[in-house]
């Protein structure tokens, strides 16, 4: 089976060429017209330079939608999704952490909650809405009816298309209506745009829109706050509480980056814009908590120390590394007790890199967070398999945990390396790049970290495995990664990156066995050459290279088109059991 038949950034580029302007992508089940059920709030600004458009009708219940197989094929979510149990080792905590857990668990469906109305709409009007169990269960894992490993096409019949804006837009937007829109809010990481009740837009904030949600989700969190041991940890539940109402989240970021000692960590909130696939702009809800492995954790402390060395070594001219990365960056290894929100939809993350805040990140860096039990279960459960099916049997031995775990680590790493700000006055990176900026910057830390681990095995600060055992993980990776579809930012950077490997004859196919080998010296100089491209456009806020770029290499070619057609009966990625009732919390 197939996962992703054309890349997300095709489709844009296809959109820009035709010159048309967006067209109404509504998210409704039959005949339903409106799909966020948020009561009204208050709005922020308005329009006058538009005429307004028809108010929206009044969303009505869908009836219930008959399970037809013959009409549009809808993945068994078994041969998709490996299962997986979410649990750790808590016989360490105190009786005030044990307590703590479960409403760090609520707060998080909350925020579960959140996102269904971010992405989609009402999650049990829709779920309520359909009699057949296996394709109920896909909706909830997609969180709606799109699949997001198959480049978010829908698998129902009766809904339209996936709008690219998802709810943080009104479904009849035109982009010409968007730019003649003046309001300083408008692109703002926490507000939607809607219309008022005169048909101009509008812009929202969360906290405003979600009132009710945040607010309890703030009292929740001064709850956790106060069985807090560590004052770090207590100091941004308490911060955090207060930005869920204002939408003002740079303290409670700081403080999560001045936090050390605690043994329960918790990211929550409005954190990533991969759901805003119009703009990039959008921040959706999410939540992770998360119990610290002290004994890894040890192993990777030594690693955030060098930092400011790997910046300077960067195989770039001076000007595309002249930033400093903060030193107060430190690298964990926890296990995941619970996924929620957009964390939770469709392909799993396995490592966190945050704050996303450029400030925070000059000023104080930021942490990365590896996952090590999910981690541990999609390389047992998807990427042995993978490579028992396409790595070359001789090379095979080199597929390691060790190795998957650090090329996943330095990956995270390398999203503080190089620059934040273009060298020539265009913004930010990410604001030159627009909706090329994610996936452009998820290829440079995949790059980039396996350029650092090039230099640490150089520099003798890593002894284990051999530089080999990390090559081929990484390329059995990519084959895993770009199975996660066209609407995953992740995704298309592997499509461009496995083309530019195939092209500079890192990988070698070989056409009589179907398997695939690396070739390590041409690996190391395409490593090389390809983070210096990467950070030149980066630097550089090079839209127009960027596009040319992914249009032209941003497809999976028919080639390995045929290779994971043979990973058909291989998962894609996993699926969560959890909860409290699956925790030793006595």
């Amino acid at each position: 089976m197939i996962y992703g038949k054309i890349s997300l950034v095709q489709y844009r580029v296809k959109i820009m060429k035709m010159k048309i302007t967006l067209l109404s992508l509504s998210a409704l089940v039959l005949s339903s017209c409106g799909t966020n059920d948020s009561t009204d709030e208050k709005t922020n600004t308005t329009t006058k330079d538009k005429t307004p458009t028809m108010e929206m009708e009044h969303k009505r219940i869908p009836e219930v939608v008959t399970f037809d197989p013959d009409k549009i094929h809808v993945p068994n979510v078994s041969d998709v999704y490996a299962k997986f149990t979410l649990n750790s080792d808590l016989t360490h905590l105190s009786a005030n952490q044990k307590s703590m857990i479960p409403i760090l668990i609520e707060i998080s469906e909350i925020m579960d909650e959140l996102f269904w109305l971010q992405s989609y709409g009402s999650k049990e009007e829709l779920l309520n809405s359909l009699n057949e169990t296996n394709l109920k269960k896909m909706v909830d894992i997609n969180y709606g009816p799109w699949d997001r490993l198959n480049g978010d096409n829908k698998f129902m019949k009766e809904v339209s298309d996936k709008p690219l804006g998802a709810n943080f837009y009104p479904s009849d937007m035109t982009k010409v209506e968007y730019e003649a829109f003046e309001d300083e809010n408008k692109g703002s990481l926490y507000t939607i745009l809607e219309r008022n009740s005169d048909g101009f837009l509008s812009s929202v904030f969360y906290h405003e829109k979600y009132s009710e949600q945040l607010k309890k989700a703030s009292e929740l969190m001064l709850k956790a706050a106060a069985l807090a041991d560590d004052k770090g940890f207590n100091k941004y539940l308490t911060l955090r509480a207060k930005a869920f109402t204002s939408d003002e989240y740079k303290a409670s970021d700081m403080a999560w980056m001045d936090m050390k000692d605690n043994d329960i960590d918790f990211v929550v909130g409005p954190i990533e814009n991969y759901e805003d696939q119009l703009f990039g702009q959008k921040t959706a809800f999410e939540a992770y908590v998360l119990i610290k492995d002290k004994s890894w954790s040890e192993k990777l402390s030594k690693f955030a120390k060098l930092l400011p060395q790997l910046q300077r070594d960067l195989p770039v001219d001076e000007k595309y590394k002249s930033e400093t990365p903060g030193t107060d960056s430190d690298l964990n290894a926890y296990d995941v007790l619970y996924y929620a929100g957009h964390s939770n939809a469709g392909s799993k993350t396995i490592a966190i890199n945050l704050p996303n805040d450029e400030t925070v990140q000059l000023e104080k860096g930021s942490r990365r967070l590896q996952l090590k039990n999910a981690m541990q279960a999609k390389f047992d459960k998807i990427l042995l398999p993978i490579g028992d099916v396409l790595v070359e049997p001789a090379q095979r031995k080199h597929i390691t945990f060790n190795a998957f775990f650090s090329n996943t680590m330095f990956h995270e790493v390398a999203h503080g390396l190089g620059i934040k700000n273009t060298i020539n006055d265009k913004g930010t990176v990410r604001e030159s790049l627009k909706q090329f900026a994610s996936a452009q910057e998820e290829g440079k830390a995949d790059i980039l970290g396996l350029y650092m681990v090039e230099k640490l095995f150089e520099m003798g600060e890593i002894t284990e495995g051999e530089i080999m055992d990390n090559y081929v993980t990484f390329m059995a990776g990519i084959f895993r990664s770009v199975r996660f579809g066209s609407s995953s930012a992740h995704g298309v950077a592997n499509m461009l990156r496995f083309n530019y490997f195939a092209e500079n004859n890192a990988f070698n196919f070989n056409e009589t066995t179907g398997f695939y080998s690396v070739n390590p010296k041409q690996m190391s100089a395409a490593i090389k050459s390809l983070s210096n491209k990467v950070l030149t456009l980066q630097g550089n806020g090079d839209y127009e290279g960027v596009e040319i770029w992914v249009n032209e290499s941003g497809n999976i070619s028919p080639e390995l088109k045929t290779a994971l057609d043979r990973l058909s009966g291989i998962p894609v990625d996993i699926v969560f059991t959890q909860g409290t009732r699956f925790l030793n919390l006595r």
